[in-house]
């Protein structure tokens, strides 16, 4: 009943009455006053006024299916299941694909109490001030495509970025996404896999969208970056997440007719990695070389200053000039 009133003030520009809302759902102009409060109590700024009625002013920006609007025939987040908190949205994700959720479903939540990154990282996001979502995916693909879809999440994310934001961003390899040479997000992959065949894919994204500089503890302020701190403007999450979404979408159709080299095509095109000199990090061993470019199934190739040209599939990565690597 909440929602259906609250999509009945978003379609009227004036005032709409108490009378002629209680009139269309059938109950009294009491329980309307209630619905409309809990209403103003999510966030919706909504006026009201003796002889007119209700007026809905703005609305919050939350990322719940009120909000974000996915275009007609959108599989990536045609069902999306909101969170005001919770642990980890790769868990949850996760959860519900062995379940047998749908292809494309989304999981978003406001904040997360144990979020992670690649290699068992804490990710930062204990706040509803950033962008923390995961999608499930299907694919009728091989395993080895596991990193292709890595690269094709990370290229979704800078496009919704530029074409809602305007900001051109890059990628750091595998899954860092990079503003000013600090980290503005990252991207976590989980696999659930036959040999042959793959389960389903979970991609995790976390972005910083409207932190300052102040957000970010002691460790990691002077690498980490948000939206906010480098426009001097607060973002909509909302429209971000709309424009992720709709750009996922698109390039997940490229992944699920193989033309893969149009994705690494376009992740080479944002890429801060290839061309500089990295640092690799593989258990206990350290290599330095130049990156050169990327393989078909998504790894990352390496000439080493040994002489060695090395196809790097794991491992921690540095880039020199990025995130304290001088």
């Amino acid at each position: 009943m909440k929602n259906l009133i609250l999509e009945k003030l978003k379609q009227k520009k004036d005032y709409t009455s108490g009378e002629e809302l209680s009139g269309l759902f059938n109950v009294s102009r009491t329980a309307i006053w209630k619905h409309i409060n809990e209403l103003r109590k999510e966030g919706y700024h909504i006026i009201s006024s003796t002889r007119k009625g209700y007026q809905l002013v703005d609305t919050p920006d939350i990322l719940d299916s009120r909000e974000v609007r996915i275009p007609a025939g959108q599989l990536i987040g045609k069902e999306i299941i909101h969170f005001e908190e919770i642990d980890s949205t790769n868990n949850y994700a996760k959860k519900i694909a062995n379940e047998g959720c749908r292809d494309g479903t989304v999981v978003v939540s406001e904040r997360q109490t144990m979020a992670r990154g690649r290699v068992g990282r804490q990710w930062e996001s204990f706040t509803n001030e950033g962008l923390w979502f995961s999608i499930v995916l299907r694919p009728d693909l091989e395993p080895e495509y596991i990193k292709i879809v890595t690269l094709a999440a990370a290229v979704a994310v800078v496009e919704g970025i530029s074409e809602v934001q305007g900001i051109v961003c890059g990628i750091k390899w595998p899954n860092d996404i990079i503003l000013n040479g600090r980290k503005l997000g990252g991207i976590l992959t989980e696999l659930s896999a036959e040999p042959e065949h793959i389960n389903y894919v979970v991609v995790g994204i976390g972005i910083n969208i409207n932190q300052d500089k102040n957000s970010f503890n002691a460790e990691i302020k002077n690498k980490a970056t948000s939206l906010r701190i480098h426009t001097g403007e607060t973002v909509s999450r909302v429209r971000l997440l709309e424009g992720i979404l709709t750009g996922f979408d698109r390039i997940y159709s490229i992944m699920l007719q193989r033309r893969t080299q149009e994705i690494i095509d376009s992740w080479s095109g944002y890429s801060v990695t290839l061309g500089k000199e990295v640092k690799i990090v593989l258990k206990n061993t350290e290599y330095i070389g130049l990156a050169q470019s990327i393989a078909s199934d998504g790894r990352l190739i390496v000439k080493c200053n040994d002489g060695v040209i090395r196809e790097i599939a794991a491992g921690e990565i540095q880039v020199r000039g990025l995130l304290g690597y001088t």
